[in-house]
């Protein structure tokens, strides 16, 4: 699994993955976890708003800080 944080650098962006890396410990799973920075990329995503959590590919949240529940219900699907 790799698991994408979209944003600039910003406490949000930074917050958002410590809860993923949180969630993934608590579920015992694994993931690649990588910090994207570059707005073009952001931009074929089509994500207009960070923090942004991309998951495989696929764009999960966009434009706040997912809760840790909200983390869990996306990584176990």
């Amino acid at each position: 699994m790799k698991i994408q944080i979209f944003g600039p650098g910003c406490p949000k962006c930074f917050e958002t993955e410590r809860r993923v890396q949180k969630v993934l410990s608590e579920l015992g799973m694994t993931a690649e976890i990588e910090h994207v920075h570059d707005p073009r990329v952001f931009a074929q995503y089509r994500v207009m708003f960070t923090p942004a959590v991309v998951i495989d590919g696929e764009v999960k949240v966009s434009g706040h800080v997912p809760s840790e529940d909200e983390i869990k219900a996306f990584l176990k699907k």
